[in-house]
């Protein structure tokens, strides 16, 4: 079986006592060296975690589409490789079976597999179906969301098992960024995040019927390769509109980083607010008719703040 999201198999050795299998080398090794244990080139970026999941979610699909349908059995982070670019290929087909054929639903089988990424009623009854990898596959995206482990003994008691953690949170969108991994520090797409961790949640049905079919988890999450509605990362520019000695408005933006290198901060923020009162030369006028400095009016400002705090206001 060849397709671009299978590792290749380039030879083998079956002679006397000797057994060998040889395949492509995969340069950048297996996603969780990458996801879990590797510090040197930092965390993985969103849009690479993305395509990852979209490559290991293609080849799956290629898997269950063959006649017969293959079930991988063992889709987990280990078992995900990468070449130098990113992209994704599956490896080792040691547990690899052929799915059901004709009026068959369901392969029974010896229970084998890795312990966090076992589909539940494959664990409970051994009948194995293509549904069983797309748990797994459930569980892989949500370790590319959230940077932990299927199973993490170190942790709390009730976050130890990532899915029973996690799983709660993926369908509330204002609960989400509980679960996102904190080393992206919000470079990720908002809505990318909601459709992924929809996609996870579905996979992770209790009811194998409930999951989605790899090709349509394969439609659902391609989109979101295209999706840049990032949280904004930079410089943060803070407006404060003052009246008579009373904040009356604020406004946090983030600073564009395109400026040129000569210019100062306060050449940069006069350019980009020219009626802002943050410029060292520019005074506010009260209603009064009185001038008064903008950093005279900051103070008073947050003196009356720490005058009501202390009192209980």
């Amino acid at each position: 079986m060849r397709h671009k999201n299978l590792v290749k198999l380039i030879g083998y050795c079956y002679e006397n006592e000797y057994r060998m299998l040889v395949y492509e080398f995969m340069s950048a090794g297996s996603l969780e060296k990458h996801l879990f244990k590797s510090s040197i080139n930092g965390s993985l970026p969103w849009m690479t975690r993305m395509k990852i999941a979209v490559g290991a979610a293609k080849g799956l699909a290629f898997l269950h589409g063959a006649d017969p349908p293959v079930i991988y059995r063992d889709f987990k982070a280990s078992n995900i490789l990468l070449d130098s670019d990113y992209n994704t290929k599956l490896s080792d087909f040691g547990l690899a079976k052929d799915g059901p054929q004709g009026d068959a639903t369901h392969v029974t089988t010896r229970v084998m597999g890795t312990h966090g990424y076992a589909a539940p009623e494959y664990i409970m009854t051994g009948h194995l179906t293509a549904k069983s990898d797309v748990y797994s596959f459930g569980v892989v995206l949500l370790e590319l969301l959230s940077g932990r482990q299927s199973v993490d003994r170190a942790r709390r008691s009730r976050e130890q098992n990532l899915v029973d953690w996690a799983r709660p949170y993926l369908k509330r969108s204002n609960k989400l960024y509980q679960v996102m991994d904190s080393t992206l520090e919000c470079r990720y797409s908002r809505k990318g995040s909601e459709v992924a961790a929809l996609v996870a949640y579905k996979c992770l049905s209790q009811n194998p019927k409930s999951r989605p079919s790899m090709r349509e988890v394969v439609k659902a999450l391609e989109p979101v390769l295209g999706m840049e509605d990032f949280f904004p990362v930079g410089p943060l520019v803070f407006t404060i509109v003052v009246e008579e000695d009373k904040v009356m408005d604020m406004k946090v933006e983030v600073e564009e980083k395109h400026q040129h290198h000569h210019q100062n901060h306060q050449d940069r923020h006069r350019q980009k607010y020219p009626e802002s009162a943050i410029h060292g030369g520019i005074v506010l006028h009260g209603d009064n008719g009185h001038i008064v400095g903008f950093t005279g009016t900051l103070r008073r400002q947050q003196r009356t703040l720490s005058y009501h705090r202390e009192r209980g206001a």
